[in-house]
């Protein structure tokens, strides 16, 4: 039997928080539980789940595999350059995280984007995360 010699898949979450009733929390969660390596990003927390937080997406090493996002859509909108910069092979935008301009305008700057739960993409439910 091969065993895998992968590196395991990296996500960044931008809005990640200590509240374990918010989504941001649930995602950290959820990746964690999947075996991905987790990096969230919160410029108001230092550690989110016993893990390091990050200022900013800038901060967080790369490359990145994904990146989900839990923002309001006027702070996702702001932080699209950042996103686009990332150069992730995917971007979700969560529920409540993007509107139709947040969308048109990360199509446009070459975001490859998903407007779709993360948590529900890795076959687990957030449910699960209580």
């Amino acid at each position: 039997m091969e065993s895998d010699t992968r590196a395991p898949q990296t996500i960044a979450i931008l809005g990640a928080s200590t509240d374990r009733d918010k989504f941001g929390n649930k995602c950290l969660r959820a990746y964690r539980h999947a075996g991905w390596t987790v990096y969230p990003v919160n410029p108001k927390e230092r550690v989110i789940e016993g893990l390091p937080a990050f200022a900013s997406l800038a901060d967080v090493p790369r490359p990145l595999d994904r990146i989900s996002v839990y923002l309001r859509p006027p702070v996702t909108a702001a932080l699209l350059p950042a996103i686009a910069e990332a150069g992730a092979e995917a971007t979700f935008f969560n529920p409540g995280a993007a509107d139709e301009e947040v969308l048109a305008e990360a199509r446009r700057i070459g975001v490859r984007s998903r407007d779709a739960c993360a948590i529900v993409d890795i076959g687990l439910s957030p449910s699960m995360f209580p």
